[in-house]
């Protein structure tokens, strides 16, 4: 009988972190659930089958932490680590000048740092199970920079070169190093990266032409991420279009940008 495959998930208490573990639990994997919300992991836990998954405190900037956690997993696995997840981010918003700098610190710190922290501590399990897969959560930021997100777009470019670098690096070793590139997903992640406005930001979005899709697309998109051969996957009609246009038509991207930007004055 074949040994159950297992995932270790930050940013597991809400979101695409909770859909993408619903997603693996219900195809029978055992789950790691990361965050540091405590409470929300248990909900998610709640969702999940009975047995099939453990919880750990985890900030992903700490590197002790990681260390710690992924070694109690590695146990409650039976030795497995199939897929590390680095999914654990935040957003803020608005204009440069008015994000201060303590939350540009914060978003370089959780979205670039801990997903290098993550493969850092993840790498020595992944290397000792065949087949592996480091999966880190881009997004469709970084594609194209754009106004209002400038922090939260480089972190997300550097995501992506650390997942294109490691992708060619780990291949010798058996390791696949991929990446989802979501648009605006309906999580409320979404509520804190586009500040700067009283204005509410669906709102704003979908009045400059921006599709907002189900968190549930994103865990099937994980899926064929980890079964697949593409580095990148795109999620949602709207990052589809982004990589369209900054290969072809930058400026378009540009335009379209302006005009949400506009629309928070």
């Amino acid at each position: 009988m074949a040994a159950r495959k297992a995932i270790f998930v930050t940013g597991g208490a809400s979101g695409i972190g909770r859909a993408v573990a619903i997603h693996f639990a219900n195809k029978g994997w055992f789950v790691g659930l990361a965050d540091i919300d405590r409470k929300g992991m248990e909900a998610t836990a709640a969702q999940l089958p009975q047995g099939q998954s453990a919880l750990y405190d985890l900030d992903v900037r700490d590197a002790a932490q990681w260390k710690a956690a992924l070694e109690g997993f590695w146990k409650a696995s039976g030795g497995r680590l199939d897929v590390m997840f680095n999914n654990a981010g935040i957003g803020r918003g608005g204009p440069f000048e008015q994000v201060t700098p303590d939350e540009h610190d914060l978003m370089l710190d959780v979205n670039l740092k801990g997903v290098v922290r993550g493969a850092e501590a993840a790498y020595p399990y992944l290397v000792q199970t065949p087949g592996s897969c480091l999966l880190n959560t881009c997004s469709a930021a970084g594609l194209y920079g754009a106004g209002g997100l400038a922090v939260y777009a480089a972190t997300k470019f550097g995501v992506r070169g650390l997942t294109e670098a490691l992708d060619i690096e780990w291949a010798p070793q058996g390791i696949r190093v991929r990446s989802l590139m979501p648009s605006f997903i309906d999580t409320p992640i979404l509520d804190s990266i586009s500040s700067g406005s009283n204005r509410p930001p669906r709102e704003r979005l979908q009045e400059a032409g921006f599709e907002i899709s189900p968190v549930a697309m994103v865990a099937e998109a994980a899926w064929q991420a980890v079964e697949g051969k593409k580095v990148h996957t795109l999620v949602g009609k709207t990052a589809r279009q982004l990589a369209m246009l900054a290969r072809f038509a930058p400026g378009l991207i540009r335009n379209r940008s302006k005009r949400l930007h506009d629309t928070a004055d």
